[in-house]
């Protein structure tokens, strides 16, 4: 468990996710899915069952490479990340993550925390040696984010996502741990 002071003064806790959050979780995921085009889910896309969310929760409890985090402020879920990695031996050392923060939020350093925290577990598991991500190539904020926080740009996927009737491209980053 992590608590930082942001600039706004309020205190900001992160910690691993808990089986007994399910529910706060999928309420928080019904209500991000609603405030932006940004996600690789819509509003009603997300397809999890409590019971399904409580098994992910357990499994990466369990496993040395995998993580799901929320950032509360004053006990509301503000932020989650959440990153997986290969299970297989060849692989295992490399994942990509998703990130979200309610709208209400942006631009008060949540995204640069929860970001900070994945990279400073990366390194204390001594497995985790690369994290990958893919976000829309007109998601500037998050582009600019990703890059100071020290991931590269990769490579473009064109109509990688499809809403609302349009396509769009990802651009996907990846930074190395050492």
């Amino acid at each position: 468990m992590k608590h930082i002071q942001l600039r706004s003064g309020q205190t900001l806790v992160i910690r691993e996710a808990q089986k007994e959050d399910v529910s706060l979780i999928l309420e928080y995921i019904n209500k991000v899915c609603t405030e932006s085009d940004n996600l690789t889910f819509g509003e009603g896309e997300f397809g999890i069952t409590p019971e399904k969310e409580a098994e992910v929760i357990e499994e990466i409890a369990k496993s040395d490479n995998q993580l799901m985090i929320c950032a509360f402020i004053k006990d509301k879920l503000v932020g989650q990340l959440f990153f997986r990695a290969g299970s297989r031996p060849r692989i295992r050392h490399s994942g990509e993550f998703g990130i979200t923060v309610l709208k209400e939020y942006w631009g008060m350093g949540i995204g640069k925390e929860l970001l900070s925290y994945l990279i400073a577990w990366a390194k204390e598991t001594q497995i985790i040696r690369k994290i990958n991500l893919r976000v829309r190539n007109d998601n500037h904020n998050a582009i600019g984010l990703y890059k100071k926080m020290g991931f590269a740009a990769e490579g473009i996927i064109t109509r990688e996502f499809f809403i609302n009737g349009e396509f769009y491209s990802s651009i996907h980053m990846g930074i190395e741990i050492n």
